[in-house]
């Protein structure tokens, strides 16, 4: 839920950028906020499941950091 002068931001974007529709005018807001953070969109086509934190292979694993794996008896 907006505040009153929330709605009233996304409304002047709206009609200074033409937009057709309050909800084109959030999802262009969206778009531009997460382009100023580095975010991309994500490819046409793509599958929900071609999501996620890690990639295979990533070089982001656990792996040497010390970090134990549960089930484990806790030795080294």
């Amino acid at each position: 839920m907006l505040s009153p002068e929330e709605l009233a931001a996304v409304d002047d974007f709206r009609f200074k950028q033409r937009m057709p529709s309050r909800a084109a005018a959030v999802r262009e807001l969206f778009r531009l906020g997460l382009a100023a953070v580095g975010i991309k969109p994500a490819e046409p086509g793509m599958k929900s499941g071609e999501f996620g934190v890690l990639s295979k292979g990533s070089e982001h694993s656990s792996e040497g950091t010390g970090e134990r794996s549960k089930g484990g008896n806790g030795k080294r």
